[in-house]
């Protein structure tokens, strides 16, 4: 398959329920080693408010929220799976879980963010964007 910038991607969580489709214009991701990232194996894949739309699922997503109460990680009620969150640096905008497109992640450029140290590095990813 070829991917192309600007193209739009669907994916969702195992069990289904969940269903959304998100528009790439840069294949980077990131894989953060934060205690959450790491546990739940996200890959971050960041995107606009208006690059992504939610197409079912909604009222069998959960949330969870910790430390600043800012980010808001969405979870799939049935499956227990994290299709995509709304991201502390990224205020407005999705986070999606890379690991849930139809179409895996191998075309993005993953690149590597240390969350342990958050507040240190964080505008390594809010300057790019």
């Amino acid at each position: 398959m070829t991917h192309s910038q600007g193209a739009w991607y669907e994916g969702g969580c195992h069990c289904g329920s969940v269903r959304f489709r998100v528009q790439i214009h840069m294949p980077e991701a990131f894989e953060c080693n934060c205690s959450i990232c790491a546990k739940k194996g996200f890959i971050n894949l960041i995107t606009a408010s208006d690059d992504f739309l939610l197409l079912q699922g909604e009222e069998n997503l959960s949330a969870y929220r910790f430390n600043t109460q800012t980010a808001e990680h969405r979870f799939c009620k049935t499956c227990g799976i994290h299709p995509f969150s709304r991201p502390r640096s990224h205020p407005g905008s999705y986070d999606v879980n890379a690991r849930c497109l139809d179409v895996g992640f191998d075309f993005l450029d993953i690149k590597p963010f240390d969350g342990r140290n958050w507040e240190d590095n964080v505008g390594s990813i809010t300057s790019s964007s």
